[in-house]
């Protein structure tokens, strides 16, 4: 998928804006996510860690809970900034919920330096995802 220039700049600044609003005393490791739904509007999220660590909730899957609270059922692309050296990607459990709702989405990973980015589709990242046509009765 193409994005435009402006577009893709917008979300890089809405993903490092929500990381900034991040939760993460316990891995001081905070990311912040922004997708474009199918409505073109765009939603951010961010980290929010817990005590108990199975209750944190990614970036990434913030980001796209908060556009299906909207209303959008599907997403066309999702950014992820980190404060790294490397852009990171997103966690086995984002990628699995990035495939519910936009298994072509462009993903597209930044930092700080403009120069360093990772550009996957979603095949590259889950290949042979598990999905709603995989649910028996589903077709």
């Amino acid at each position: 998928m193409t994005v435009p220039t402006p577009t893709l700049d917008e979300l890089k600044r809405r993903a490092r804006e929500a990381a900034a609003q991040a939760y993460a005393p316990y891995s001081s490791f905070p990311v912040g996510a922004a997708v474009l739904g199918s409505n073109g509007e765009i939603y951010a999220g961010a980290n929010v860690e817990n005590a108990s660590f199975g209750l944190t909730i990614c970036a990434e899957r913030n980001a796209i809970f908060q556009a299906v609270a909207q209303g959008v059922r599907r997403i066309e692309v999702v950014v992820i900034y980190t404060p790294t050296p490397a852009a990171a990607p997103p966690c086995g459990a984002c990628r699995q919920v990035i495939h519910e709702f936009g298994p072509d989405a462009l993903i597209v990973c930044c930092t700080d330096d403009a120069t360093v980015e990772r550009r996957y589709t979603l095949t590259e990242l889950l290949p042979g995802a598990f999905g709603p046509d995989h649910l028996a009765g589903r077709r």
